[in-house]
């Protein structure tokens, strides 16, 4: 149930700021590692295989994908906290989640689980879970599209959701699998009827991975027959048959089957799937949400956990090309007397665990509990979120935007992204946590910033310490180099793109001799919402711009980079997409004379 191996001699000692204790596992994307913050923090840092960060394509596949999984928050997902996305080999550090996955626990027709298939009262925990993660997941404008028990983190306190590798920005990129030709996303047991048949994969398709999860931990067996007969009998199965369900307990299998739906509008919301599992009105289940045995077992996890030592030593000759983390004054390995000390304590610790465990089930166990505060975090739950507003300079206003998304995260760690858009540029920084510092009863965050990416390059400058406290109505205040703003909360529907503006729009180009041709797709905020071609005399231009937001029945579109040009191409300012009573499309500029532009759709 550990998964912890030790490291080789191709594995590097550090990775950023994090020192490497041992290997969790590997996958298509690259391994996975078990690390330590120099705050102290346990955390899993994924590196990703260098023959894919030589790929330009996978690098803003990443770099899209972080971006947008920084937003997700919750209790039920393992939260991003740093990463470096333009490092020689990218990696991106999460939190890291003390629990066995979901298929270690049950099990395989070939391979016998540490439990077995969970019973019943279980089943419907382990499924509002999942209900509430994916509910947090697709609020930014995310599908999960991997959801397979293997992603699914078992804890004393409720299921965890894992792999914002594969999740990814809903249609960031054109090829709605988002993957090279002839290849899917997902593992072929636990995908949906529109993924198998290479359909547009919406929100909905996680809803029917979660029934197929569902019958899994319920049986032992994916609902769809075995694959060893086949991957391609497996997909046909979705597509066309009906699942078997009929060793599902009889309590949970309506559930199921209304997952398992092949049409996706016929299937529940993760919302309505929550609702349907809550806890009832007025009371609550005092039962633990796992057998005991697993609970016990999660107590062991969490001993191996506290015994895994931080090995001693610097960096080594070669290194992961990323930021590089000061060698840390190590103290000497501990004598024999203080390591057999230690580990007499460790009966205890276990005791203490499986304590808490038992003591917890007089407190909901899967509840979103209004105010509670995560002890993982130093982060004020009214804090985390995304905020966005103008800035001001000794009182007026100076033109410019900022948001900030805020995520959990101790001092020490990245707990934030921040933009800031002008008429020409636009700057993106990670915040790192500095303090929390409580005046008049409220905490106001102290934060340090680098910046991450410039548009154009070598516009952005850190800003030094930015300051955020609570302000009235419900909005925190900025304040960094003389700057300051008022930012309002922009809920997570606010960041989807109206359909309206969705699709392919064109008008003739300002020569009379070539045409301007605009696609607008779905995106979250910071990554890719347009692309314009412009096709002329002088040769043919290409360029992108991120969506910086979505309000109002507007478009934010930050200013954008060519990556093909003819000469004479040049990039665009910041600009605000609206559309027009007659079904037109509108481009108006900021911070240039250039006269606001229509487009008529074309597809």
């Amino acid at each position: 149930m550990d998964g912890l191996c030790g490291l080789t001699a191709d594995d590097p000692s550090w990775i950023g700021d994090y020192r490497l204790l041992s290997r969790l596992g590997s996958g298509g994307m690259g391994r996975v590692y078990l690390a330590r913050s120099e705050g102290g923090r346990t955390v899993a840092v994924k590196l990703v295989k260098a023959e894919l960060a030589a790929e330009e394509e996978f690098r803003d596949r990443f770099r899209a994908e972080v971006a947008a999984a920084r937003r997700v928050g919750g209790r039920w997902t393992a939260p991003v906290l740093d990463a470096d996305t333009e490092a020689e080999v990218p990696w991106v550090a999460t939190g890291y989640i003390a629990g066995p996955t979901l298929s270690q626990v049950v099990g395989s027709y070939v391979r016998q689980g540490d439990y077995g298939p969970l019973p019943e009262d279980s089943l419907r925990r382990l499924a509002y879970g999942l209900a509430c993660a994916l509910r947090d997941i697709h609020g930014v404008g995310l599908v999960h599209r991997d959801l397979k028990p293997s992603n699914v983190l078992l804890t004393i306190d409720g299921p965890r959701v894992i792999d914002f590798g594969i999740a990814r920005a809903l249609d960031a990129v054109g090829e709605q699998t988002q993957t090279r030709a002839g290849t899917v996303v997902g593992s072929p047991s636990f995908m949906s009827p529109e993924q198998v048949q290479g359909h547009r994969v919406g929100p909905a398709s996680d809803v029917f991975c979660v029934g197929s999860v569902l019958a899994y931990a319920a049986t032992g067996r994916q609902p769809f027959g075995n694959p060893a007969s086949g991957v391609h009998a497996v997909m046909f199965k979705i597509a066309r048959e009906e699942p078997d369900l009929a060793a599902t307990p009889d309590g949970i299998r309506g559930l199921i089957l209304d997952c398992l739906a092949k049409d996706p509008a016929a299937r529940p919301t993760p919302g309505e799937l929550a609702e349907r599992l809550g806890p009832e009105p007025g009371g609550r289940s005092a039962a633990p949400w796992l057998p005991a045995e697993l609970i016990a077992r999660l107590g062991q996890h969490a001993v191996l956990l506290l015994d895994t030592d931080t090995p001693p030593g610097g960096h080594p000759p070669t290194m992961v090309t990323t930021k590089v983390a000061p060698t840390p004054a190590v103290p000497p390995p501990p004598t024999p007397t203080e390591r057999r000390r230690r580990r007499r304590w460790l009966p205890v610790i276990a005791t203490a665990v499986f304590a808490a465990a038992t003591a917890a089930a007089a407190v909901p166990l899967l509840s979103e509990g209004a105010g509670a505060e995560d002890s993982a975090s130093d982060i004020p739950a009214g804090y985390i979120g995304t905020w966005s507003g103008p800035v001001l300079r000794d009182g007026e206003p100076t033109g410019q935007q900022r948001r900030f998304v805020i995520t959990r995260g101790k001092v020490g760690e990245v707990v934030a992204n921040s933009t800031s858009l002008g008429a020409t540029y636009e700057c993106r920084s990670d915040a790192k946590l500095v303090s929390v510092n409580r005046q008049d009863g409220h905490p106001a965050l102290r934060l340090d910033t680098t910046v991450v990416r410039s548009v154009p390059a070598g516009r952005c400058a850190a800003l030094g310490e930015h300051t955020l406290e609570e302000g009235a109505d419900g909005t925190l205040n900025w304040a960094a180099a003389g700057r300051t703003a008022t930012l309002h909360r922009v809920a997570p529907a606010d960041s989807a793109v109206p359909a309206g503006f969705l699709g392919t729009w064109q008008r003739p180009d300002d020569d009379g001799y070539g045409t301007q041709q605009l696609t607008v797709k779905q995106a979250p905020a910071g990554s890719t919402v347009l692309t314009a071609v412009v096709i002329g005399r002088g040769g043919r231009c290409t360029a992108h711009a991120a969506l910086y937001a979505a309000e109002g029945g507007k478009l934010t579109v930050g200013p954008s980079v060519v990556d093909r040009a003819a000469p004479g191409c040049a990039p665009s300012s910041t600009s605000v997409l609206s559309l027009g009573p007659d079904g037109t499309l509108h481009r108006a500029f900021l911070g240039d004379d250039k006269q606001p532009r229509g487009y008529s759709r074309v597809k």
